[in-house]
């Protein structure tokens, strides 16, 4: 299992550094069908997926997440972005009213979840990379969530002995916690000190991508154990089985999924172009 699981972290970092480096067209290709794939797992998570007859939700979801990557990217104005989510709230609202009583109240609102929760908030590594400087500061979103992942695992481990959340993930410590925000704030910053400190010389940019960084282990911590608790109350113990190792894309991009926006917003206060 350790072998397997390795060898396909190997393949997923080498995946995400071929498409984040390219950007573009193939970032959002990649993007779209992860986000397409986390969709559908998450709607089998909370048993959404319809057994026969035209299943309205699925349709709906693939059918708007589609449209809102193709306006992310080919329509510049963010504005669009919004309005695309709300048109798929309003499409779920449509199905609802039109089928009633087919749909109850919490299987819509449960829908909608699976859209805004993975889909959307994963467009938001392509929003990163957009940006001024984005091709460098992209990369805070997977030293937040791996770097973190990694650090907390390996301190919890050599000196884990409180409890962070003992109903939920018994295994998780306090000083593994802490061990990931600052393992992935030292990464941050000899990223940025020995990177991008040549690229962007108007500011102090290794704070920051310190500061960005602490902020984003803190953030990816929570997406993990929220997605753990998602999969505690539907007594699962994958999301799916597309990942040799690590289960489905939810399993695996769970903190990067919380991580990217507050990356984006962070980076697009904090760094001037």
């Amino acid at each position: 299992m350790f072998m397997t699981r390795l060898l396909s972290s190997i393949v997923l970092v080498a995946l995400a550094l071929t498409t984040v480096l390219a950007g573009g067209y193939v970032l959002a290709a990649v993007l779209l069908m992860l986000a397409l794939i986390a969709f559908g797992e998450l709607m089998k998570a909370c048993k959404l997926v319809e057994p026969k007859g035209i299943r309205g939700l699925e349709i709906i979801g693939y059918v708007g997440i589609t449209a809102y990557y193709l306006l992310m990217v080919f329509v510049e104005d963010s504005r669009y972005l919004f309005l695309a989510v709300i048109t798929i709230l309003v499409a779920f609202m449509f199905l609802y009213v039109f089928t009633f009583p087919k749909y109850r109240a919490e299987q819509i609102m449960c829908a909608f979840f699976c859209v805004a929760y993975a889909p959307i908030m994963l467009s938001f590594i392509y929003l990163v990379r957009e940006l001024s400087y984005g091709i460098y500061s992209v990369w805070m979103i997977f030293i937040s969530s791996w770097i973190c992942d990694t650090c907390a695992y390996g301190v919890g481990i050599l000196f884990g002995k409180h409890k962070l959340v003992p109903v939920l993930s018994p295994k998780k410590s306090i000083e593994g916690a802490l061990g990931g925000i600052v393992g992935s704030a030292l990464v941050g910053a000899a990223y940025a000190y020995f990177i991008v400190e040549h690229v962007i010389l108007e500011q102090k940019i290794t704070w920051i991508f310190v500061l960005i960084s602490a902020v984003g282990a803190v953030i990816s911590q929570v997406g993990d154990l929220a997605a753990s608790a998602i999969k505690r109350n539907h007594e699962i113990k994958d999301y799916g089985k597309l990942i040799p190792g690590h289960g489905g894309v939810m399993d695996r991009f769970d903190s990067v999924i919380f991580t990217a926006p507050m990356i984006y917003f962070l980076t697009f206060l904090l760094i001037h172009s």
